[in-house]
């Protein structure tokens, strides 16, 4: 089990928080708090475009922003660096005197959030202090320009009339300076000996190849813009964009391509960030700011086996129930994920299907949750495929969250390179995870709730917002007993904890124990937490952000701790704990911790 001494106390939240509502700041010294992340907040939003974006707030006196992506210049980096230590000094010296209850809750978030955003900017490589994609490589197969621009202009930016349709051809025109600005990124780390494995660096390569080399006009990005326009009455924008991608962007596609290619004869295998400047610091660093505690490489990796081996005996005494007996329980599993009738066809049609049967399940089940919580979010949520020119890269499946003024639904991307990764019995889950009771439940309620400062509406905390999610599927299968007559169903449940508890151990193991990626793939594979195909991919992502993985049942883990506490107690009311755990928003663990037993 987590010792709750290892969660982390920040400074801010070293004495005790009274228990404390979504309620706004209102004395002197809230006020004076309010101003300085307020100002925070705006300095950081009009540094992204992209987030203002995808919060909705690059309207008004923001409009411009919509013209624009950001800074990925090494000069901006140097800023972003100085800017975080600036903020943490800020924060350690804030007089809390007078500070209402609500004020001393902003204080420890803003802090925690502080305190890792200086530790990050000690390391002089990567992206250290990226709350969207930290880890020791600014681009790889997982992010960078490349990746998130294409898809960023597809699914996000607005078309609503022609200034948003001239704002999209804007964006395009900053989209190569952003690659040229990322390539010198990776000439200047590589120069300080930060250079990917070389199995990243071959998936990076075939995805830049793939989108340099697919014709302008076919992008998903350019037919959007196409077919937005000309529902509004516009004509030639499609055209305008393929010109545009064709002479400006794929010449910076290919520079990359260059960058990446002079580094592949120096790339070695270890898949690790030991091997990095500083990477045994780097890992100790990820894991605070991923899991939100001050827990070591050594004890995450050993609530890992622990809890593998319980719920590796739970699979098994379903399996022996329904006639499975033989083999281990990885074996088992396998078998069970490459059953016929637990395939979706691997094609067009087969995946349009299955998207359609995720969205029944989001319908079916929403009329139940009032019977779990006493507020329930405004904004609707849709399932989605992965864009197809991302998806060799792309994780298994990932949530948006509807902008700040719930112009947008939110929505729950799933990855369908290949059907065999999703069993039948395994998708249900999935969903209840990336939808609801999960990620949107959550996500959407925090976006909502207005009392809420704006900078605590936008942002999060891996650890909460993925524990969160993790602890929904339990929501789901054992409080509205979603697998009641299904035990395959439960199986499928099961497996997701066992995943999530897997990758505890190989990731600690790659990142500490200097395990090889093989390594790794094969013990996730042999657990049965993913077949192969699925676990090599896994694997790679893990290898590019470190630590990120280990916030999920880290997280989970304190959140099903604080329920068993609460439910212990006399009186104990299910709606009331999941409202009081969702209130303040997302907070680090040991801010939760606090709040939960005021």
């Amino acid at each position: 089990m987590i010792d709750r001494r290892r969660l982390l106390l920040t400074a801010a939240a070293g004495a005790s928080l009274a228990a404390a509502g979504p309620a706004l700041a209102r004395n002197g010294a809230d006020a004076r708090l309010d101003a300085l992340l307020n100002g925070w907040f705006d300095e950081d939003v009009d540094s992204s475009p992209e987030t203002a974006t995808n919060l909705g707030l690059d309207r008004g006196d923001r409009v411009g922003l919509s013209s624009k992506l950001s800074d990925r210049s090494w000069e901006a980096w140097m800023v972003d660096r100085s800017t975080a230590r600036n903020r943490q000094a800020a924060l350690a010296a804030f007089d809390r005197t007078g500070l209402s209850d609500a004020g001393a809750v902003n204080l420890a978030v803003a802090s925690f959030r502080a305190e890792t955003a200086a530790s990050g900017a000690k390391f002089d490589y990567g992206a250290a202090i990226d709350g969207g994609r930290m880890g020791p490589y600014l681009v790889n197969q997982m992010t960078g320009a490349y990746f998130t621009v294409p898809d960023f202009m597809d699914t996000q930016h607005r078309v609503e009339d022609r200034d948003g349709a001239e704002a999209f051809l804007a964006r395009l025109s900053a989209f190569g300076p952003n690659l040229d600005a990322e390539s010198d990124r990776i000439r200047r780390d590589a120069d300080k000996g930060v250079v990917p494995p070389d199995f990243m660096i071959d998936l990076t390569l075939r995805q830049l190849k793939a989108l340099r080399d697919q014709p302008a006009a076919d992008m998903a990005m350019v037919k959007t813009l196409e077919r937005k326009a000309n529902a509004l009455g516009l004509t030639g924008y499609g055209e305008r964009a393929a010109r545009m991608i064709d002479a400006e962007v794929k010449p910076s596609l290919g520079y990359q391509i260059e960058a990446f290619e002079r580094l592949r004869p120096t790339a070695v295998h270890d898949a690790g960030v030991w091997r990095l400047p500083e990477g045994e610091a780097f890992y100790a660093h990820g894991l605070k700011y991923w899991t939100t505690t001050n827990m070591t490489p050594d004890e995450v990796h050993a609530v890992g086996l622990e809890q593998v081996a319980a719920i590796s005996a739970e699979i098994d005494t379903i399996l022996k129930s329904q006639g499975m007996t033989q083999g281990t329980v990885g074996e088992r599993i396998d078998a069970l994920n490459k059953d016929p009738a637990q395939l979706w066809p691997n094609t067009d049609e087969g995946k349009i299907a299955l998207i359609e049967s995720l969205n029944r399940q989001v319908a079916a089940l929403e009329p139940r949750l009032p019977q779990m919580f006493g507020r329930l979010p405004r904004s609707k949520v849709e399932v989605r495929r992965v864009p197809p020119a991302i998806e060799s890269g792309a994780p298994g499946g990932y949530y948006q969250g509807p902008p700040l003024d719930g112009s947008r639904p939110g929505a729950y991307y799933i990855n369908l390179r290949d059907t065999a990764n999703w069993p039948k019995f395994a998708l249900p889950t999935l969903t209840y995870h990336e939808a609801s009771p999960g990620h949107h439940l959550q996500v959407a309620l925090q976006r909502e709730t207005e009392s809420l400062p704006a900078w605590r509406r936008a942002n999060g905390f891996s650890a909460y917002n993925e524990g969160w999610a993790l602890y929904a599927e339990a929501v789901a299968a054992d409080d509205l007993h979603a697998y009641a007559d299904d035990p395959l169903g439960r199986v499928g449940f099961l497996m997701s904890y066992l995943f999530r508890a897997v990758r505890l151990v190989v990731d600690t193991g790659l990142h500490h124990k200097r395990w090889s990626r093989e390594q790794a793939v094969e013990y996730m594979a042999a657990s049965g937490a993913k077949p192969i195909n699925a676990a090599n991919s896994e694997i790679n992502r893990y290898c590019a952000m470190p630590a990120q993985a280990c916030s999920y049942k880290i997280g989970h883990t304190v959140i099903a701790r604080l329920r068993a506490e609460a439910g212990a107690k006399p009186g104990f009311d299910l709606r009331a704990f999941h409202d009081k755990v969702l209130v303040n928003g997302s907070l680090p663990l040991a801010v939760l911790e606090q709040l939960m037993k005021a």
